[in-house]
């Protein structure tokens, strides 16, 4: 750093002491402050040269119609001053032109002037173009943008999610964070991308910035160090971007919540190596989804349903298939994932790759999917289901047009690379689309929204299929079609303080709990879907659950249902009411009259 005023700074910012925030934190938050501050320095050094050559031409200017004599109105030589001949000179200089004062110009001093105008036009012509060059040089604009993003993420005083990576995923996972009322921060290596974040639709305001996100620098101006930081989601298509910005949080941010995507295996054990990140594989998440649509319809359908984000309509509910046969056409990460998933079914997977050796599998068909004899081979017309899983869009749609062409019954899953194919495949109508963007958006949405849907997620397809599809009934008989708000209540005396006694007591139903207070015997448009006492927890708890305090409940329901029950929660009376049915005057005018008309 061989600016001492940038030193200063430096020293000045690395004295700030943030104890949530730890020293290797602050000392990158130290340097990125700085390296934004650099603008007015870049300034001043690109704007040098002009400045000195407009300051010389108005001191010789200046200097020379003191020197020069005039005459007064009497004809006596009089000699102008400093501040006269400076203030000539400025509205001379800037074309204003207000004449020749405070008395008429000599034959000398015109002279000098007009030499002085065309001295000055010179100096204000190269000085406007080295500031028009500045302005339009890649530097300053970066430089620029850097000082205010960090001012943007500086002024956050709520807690923000920090996104390296806007791309597909981004987009989804930002849109429904700001639906949430969640703020966020992004970087991305790629200008196009930014750009069309600020030109998205979003409540809040996005403080983004093009830059590296390997760059701990760039973590830092971000807000990594930042004490309203509650977690960093790497979404980068860079997967080694992805375990640097891991590293970078687990070093300068120890306890920070992370997650990153990756698809591959050796990267996510490199990424586990740093804290205890949580990596999101959507080939994993593929198989896994794959595998319970075909066990449990009504649990996937109840899945993908709360993973799809504030007011998703209801998915339809598949139809899988019987047991039998399956083919896989790719086997790469996807279609390994996939067959050993089915494999682990008791289903016989036939894989079709011709860039795979058949030493890797003896099961694999090393020839062109696409060809009908190659699907004969495969015994395709006995199989009831078909993965097209290839790394290119064009080839998973032919393989679909050619096995159902083959075998009409099939039950087919396929891949999605890229977002420009959605309407080819919704007019395929695959059976299962596998798109990795939107798969690693609803799961980092699960875990970002509420950890308890997370675990909600996690635990709900143990509970079997019929108790899913009863759960979904109950939702969209009170709440319809459309994925209602959730939100966590806990039962402290903090949050709750009108259910202290209650929960202390142990007399507190769920169903008494969840009354309309305007007519308690209209039940709230909500419902319960999870409850989590300690490390223990209660999935879609019907009416008769006893509820007990520092309980933690999950909520879906309407909008409404959840400001009248946080009424509930904090006004006695209203709580009086929906328990008990009995109406207690709320102020303390109504209580002191109630009592003297008794």
């Amino acid at each position: 750093m061989a600016n001492p005023l940038l030193a200063i700074w430096f020293q000045l910012i690395g004295r700030n002491d943030d104890r949530e925030v730890s020293r290797p934190g602050r000392y990158a938050a130290a340097a990125s402050a700085a390296q934004a501050s650099a603008t007015v320095f870049l300034v001043m050094r690109r704007m040098r040269a002009p400045l000195i050559v407009l300051i010389v031409i108005f001191a010789i200017t200046v200097l020379g119609l003191t020197l020069i004599p005039g005459q007064d109105e009497q004809g006596r030589p009089w000699n102008m001053g400093f501040f006269d001949a400076f203030y000539i000179m400025s509205y001379t200089a800037s074309t204003i032109g207000f004449g020749e004062i405070p008395y008429p110009f000599t034959y000398n001093q015109r002279m000098w002037l007009t030499i002085s105008i065309y001295v000055t036009v010179v100096g204000w012509a190269y000085a406007i173009g080295s500031l028009l060059a500045l302005v339009q040089d890649r530097a300053f604009r970066q430089a620029l943008a850097l000082q205010h993003f960090r001012r943007k993420v500086a002024r956050l005083r709520e807690p923000f999610l920090l996104l390296a990576g806007y791309g597909r995923t981004g987009d989804l996972l930002g849109h429904w964070l700001d639906a949430l009322g969640r703020r966020f921060v992004v970087l991305d290596s790629d200008e196009d991308q930014i750009n069309r974040l600020e030109l998205g639709s979003y409540y809040a305001d996005v403080p983004a910035l093009v830059a590296d996100a390997r760059d701990p620098g760039c973590l830092g101006v971000a807000g990594l160090a930042h004490p309203s930081c509650e977690a960093v989601v790497a979404l980068t298509d860079d997967e080694e971007t992805n375990l640097a910005v891991v590293m970078a949080a687990a070093l300068l941010r120890p306890g920070l919540p992370v997650i990153a995507h990756t698809t591959s295996r050796v990267l996510a054990a490199r990424m586990r190596a740093f804290g205890h990140p949580t990596v999101v594989n959507p080939f994993d998440c593929f198989s896994e989804h794959l595998r319970i649509s075909l066990k449990a319809p009504a649990a996937y359908q109840l899945m993908t349903w709360l993973e799809s984000g504030p007011g998703a309509e209801l998915p339809p509910r598949g139809e899988p298939p019987m047991e039998g046969a399956w083919v896989v056409c790719g086997y790469g990460r996807l279609g390994r994932e996939v067959t050993a998933e089915l494999r682990a079914g008791g289903s016989r997977v036939t894989p079709i790759d011709p860039r795979v050796s058949a030493d890797e599998d003896a099961a694999v068909v090393v020839a062109d999917g696409s060809d009908p004899s190659v699907l004969a081979r495969a015994d395709l017309v006995h199989a009831v289901g078909f993965v097209a899983g290839t790394d290119s869009d064009t080839t998973n749609l032919s393989l679909v047009a050619a096995a159902r062409r083959a075998n009409p019954a099939l039950f087919v899953a396929a891949r999605q690379n890229r977002s420009a194919s959605a309407s080819l495949f919704a007019a395929m109508n695959v059976d299962v689309l596998l798109v990795p963007a939107d798969v690693i958006a609803r799961e980092v949405y699960a875990q970002l929204s509420t950890p308890l849907l997370w675990r909600f997620l996690r635990e709900m397809p143990q509970m079997g299929d019929a108790w899913a599809a009863a759960l979904l009934d109950r939702l969209t008989g009170l709440c319809g079609t459309n994925l209602p708000t959730m939100w966590k209540v806990r039962l402290s005396p903090k949050e709750a303080p009108a259910l202290r006694d209650r929960l202390a007591s142990g007399q507190l139903r769920l169903a008494d709990l969840l009354r309309s207070p305007h007519d308690r015997d209209e039940p709230l448009q909500a419902v319960a879907l999870i409850v989590q006492r300690g490390e223990e927890c209660f999935l879609a708890p019907d009416g008769d659950f006893v509820l007990s305090g520092e309980d933690e409940v999950l909520f879906a329901g309407w909008y409404a249902a959840r400001r009248w029950l946080d009424t509930t929660l904090v006004v006695d009376a209203v709580r009086e009411y929906v328990l008990t049915g009995r109406r207690v005057p709320e102020s303390w005018i109504w209580r002191k009259l109630t009592r003297t008309s008794a």
